[in-house]
């Protein structure tokens, strides 16, 4: 029988689909809600070294035991971890407490992106300014982050226990890019093509994250042979059915739920969102269902059900 993370990986590498879609989302942050339990990336671990070993460890406890409980609870196929500030021994251990617990029933993954994403609001005119003052030391950089990235994922193959990766530099506003197609040919494609490269040289399995409009260059994006794009943003324009048509044969596609409608839409509307999803994104499998970017603070959990709820009913592939 296969477990969640086999129907995962399933869909990642686009063989023929079985049973109910597969389903994850790239963060669930209503722990409260759900679980009366802060998000471990909510959490202030400000005295972390004060605390004596002991309730350290319970906090590692606690935060694997509260991953799995949203995997089951919410039908997960994968988790992806938020491990606690510090060392990347801190990592290690979070990723053996949860295969511990949960043996092979989730695909888990972890952040690990090295190319550059939209700069935030205080370093963007800094960035706009490498670009034209610096360009091969921007370049030069890029190349060190990517090293630096597949070190560490050498470590982390060596190590065991991590299926994949989660690419989270977000390269796109709603209306498009921030940098134009050239320049991101130019500072983020061959690096982003050697990452997702290495990666998968080392058997990991690598998932593109990127919100809003990524239509200008999402044919750079599926050169680089990621196994999947998450999140196909309708916010930002991306019509699920349109990129399955034109790339569904060569990349996964997660998403795209519109978080727009599960946040202040109606039930009608998100129920709508939920359908168009499915229906365009199943055909032939490759697909895993999700919404358009994640389950964020301040959404409705009854919003989140509602779409679970037709995930069970309609998200079924025939019976061979």
């Amino acid at each position: 029988m296969l477990t969640p993370r086999d129907r995962f990986i399933r869909a990642l590498e686009r063989r023929p689909p079985s049973g109910r879609v597969p389903h994850f989302e790239l963060v669930f942050f209503l722990t409260m809600e759900a679980f009366g339990k802060v998000h471990p990336s909510h959490r202030n671990y400000h005295q972390w070294d004060q605390m004596r070993p002991e309730e350290q460890q319970l906090h590692r406890e606690d935060m694997a035991h509260l991953y799995i409980a949203t995997a089951e609870r919410f039908g997960h196929s994968a988790i992806f971890l938020h491990p606690n500030p510090g060392t990347e021994e801190e990592t290690l251990r979070l990723i053996d407490l949860v295969r511990e617990k949960s043996g092979d029933r989730f695909f888990l993954m972890l952040h690990g992106d090295a190319t550059y994403g939209v700069p935030s609001g205080r370093d963007m005119s800094a960035f706009a300014y490498r670009l034209a003052d610096e360009p091969e030391k921007l370049k030069s950089d890029a190349s060190a982050r990517v090293a630096r990235a597949l070190e560490r994922g050498e470590r982390l193959r060596d190590h065991g226990g991590l299926d994949g990766f989660a690419l989270c530099s977000d390269y796109c506003f709603n209306d498009g890019p921030f940098l134009s197609p050239n320049q991101f040919g130019e500072f983020v494609t061959p690096y982003l093509d050697r990452l997702v490269r290495g990666y998968r040289a080392l058997g990991f399995h690598v998932i593109k994250h990127t919100d809003g409009n990524i239509m200008p260059i999402i044919d750079q994006l599926v050169a680089c042979n990621p196994h999947a794009l998450h999140s196909l943003d309708p916010q930002g324009g991306v019509d699920l059915a349109e990129v399955k048509r034109r790339w569904g044969d060569r990349v996964c596609l997660i998403g795209n739920v519109s978080c727009g409608a599960l946040d202040t839409g109606t039930d009608e509307e998100v129920v709508e969102s939920v359908r168009y999803a499915l229906r365009h994104g199943m055909p032939g499998g490759g697909y895993i269902f999700s919404t358009s970017n994640c389950i964020y603070t301040g959404m409705r959990l009854s919003r989140y059900e509602l779409m679970l709820d037709v995930w069970r009913r309609e998200g079924n592939y025939p019976a061979a």
